[in-house]
């Protein structure tokens, strides 16, 4: 028996699936991603470093303000650059605004729907308008987040290596503060909504990796955690994880000791529940989701979570930041040639950036390793345990399981394929 998935709708890019049983036992699953590969970090090559940051944000229109962050922190790492504490609590800002923005779109959008059987979104916005107006306050709130902290809502413009180029004031940091309550009202309201939801049963023990910190909810920074016990630095981090390039496959794979592992939210949680604000530990408690979470659908549950997280952590920064009026205390380096890693938690899981300079600051390697390509083995992993429990469907609603499995997941094709 051979099931073919020629597209997959509501992802970030395109992709399909094919599936082959053999009286009863799942041969293969794979994932067939069809955007052709960019090559971007050949692009960069030969190029002066401070072009990294801005070629890497358009690998893709969801998440460049992680690929900006990330190649900056890597280039700091190469420079041994150590920027101010001001200049990381704007970044998280802008890393967390990014979070909201992506996982508001995924869960609502991409996701719910197959909650009802839904194919068309304008049925959901008008099943549910009270709803719908509400995530799009949230979008929209996020959105003016990062067009007062990095110039724009999508490839920033004033970041830069050691701080910013441009400040916001403290009027328009105050501005976002006072809007955030009713963002984080709404946000926790839109959660509630999804507590009525029930998931599809499944379960399938993995390994997850994500930043980690003993003092915070970890996105900006941390050190790179397993669920199995090891940790790692990021200029160690290919210790552990390896890309590879395999035949036929457009997005490269990942090499890894435990084979599988799961990235992003479901992950962050099942490491770092503990130090999730109140209103996000008591969102958790009402999606009954007790860590280790082992239901990959319940992905879609820990964005909604972290939403709630993010928006808060959002307001609290702000609030800070707009006592006093911001000061430009860019860090001042000298041009060397080096190495540099850096890791930071993008919406669909942990990113990584790397890259050598000469004495001239042209780069002379530069690797990317995104969330999705990290991911896709366990996903593959994932629908071969599930597709026996699918066997007695028809073929469309069969069809229609994989592909909500497959969304739960979030994959970006697009930063799979760069």
């Amino acid at each position: 028996m051979k099931i073919q998935i020629n597209h997959i709708a509501k992802i970030e890019g395109h992709a399909g699936f094919t599936a082959e049983i053999l009286k009863g036992n799942v041969q293969k699953a794979k994932i067939d991603t069809q955007d052709g590969a960019r090559l971007i970090e050949s692009i960069l090559v030969g190029r002066l470093y401070k072009d990294a940051p801005t070629i890497t944000s358009r690998i893709c229109g969801l998440c460049p303000v992680v690929h900006n962050l990330c190649a900056t922190k890597a280039l700091e790492s190469a420079l041994n650059v150590k920027p101010s504490e001001q200049t990381i609590k704007l970044r998280k800002i802008m890393e967390l605004a990014q979070i909201v923005y992506s996982h508001t779109l995924h869960f609502y959008f991409l996701t719910l729907p197959d909650f009802f059987d839904i194919e068309n979104d304008i049925t959901l916005v008008k099943k549910y308008p009270t709803e719908t107006k509400k995530i799009f306050q949230m979008r929209d709130w996020s959105q003016k987040v990062q067009r007062v902290v990095s110039g724009r809502t999508v490839h920033p413009l004033t970041t830069e290596i050691g701080g910013f180029r441009n400040l916001p004031n403290k009027e328009q940091l105050k501005s976002i503060a006072i809007e955030s309550e009713a963002v984080l009202n709404n946000s926790i309201e839109i959660g509630n909504f999804f507590t009525k939801l029930k998931l599809p049963k499944f379960g399938r023990e993995s390994e997850y990796i994500a930043c980690k910190k003993d003092s915070e909810y970890a996105i900006y920074d941390g050190t790179i955690t397993s669920s199995k016990g090891w940790s790692a630095e990021d200029k160690d981090y290919e210790k552990n994880i390896q890309e590879l390039q395999i035949p036929y496959y457009m997005a490269k794979r990942v090499k890894h000791e435990y084979s599988s592992y799961m990235v992003g939210a479901i992950a962050r949680i099942n490491l770092s529940h503990k130090l999730l604000n109140p209103p996000a530990k008591k969102m958790l408690s009402k999606f009954k989701l007790k860590p280790p979470i082992y239901n990959t659908f319940a992905n879609i549950f820990c964005q909604i979570v972290e939403n709630v997280h993010c928006i808060e952590e959002i307001k609290k920064l702000t609030e800070e930041l707009s006592e006093t009026e911001l000061k430009k205390n860019n860090i001042k380096y000298t041009l060397q040639a080096g190495y540099g890693a850096a890791s930071i938690e993008a919406p669909r899981g942990t990113l990584y950036h790397a890259v050598k300079l000469d004495d001239k600051g042209l780069i002379t390697d530069y690797n990317i390793i995104t969330p999705t390509v990290q991911f896709l083995a366990n996903l593959e992993d994932d629908i071969k345990q599930y597709l026996p429990d699918l066997k007695n469907l028809s073929d469309k609603t069969r069809n229609s399981k994989i592909k909500s499995l497959i969304r739960a997941y979030d994959p970006c094709i697009t930063c799979a394929t760069h």
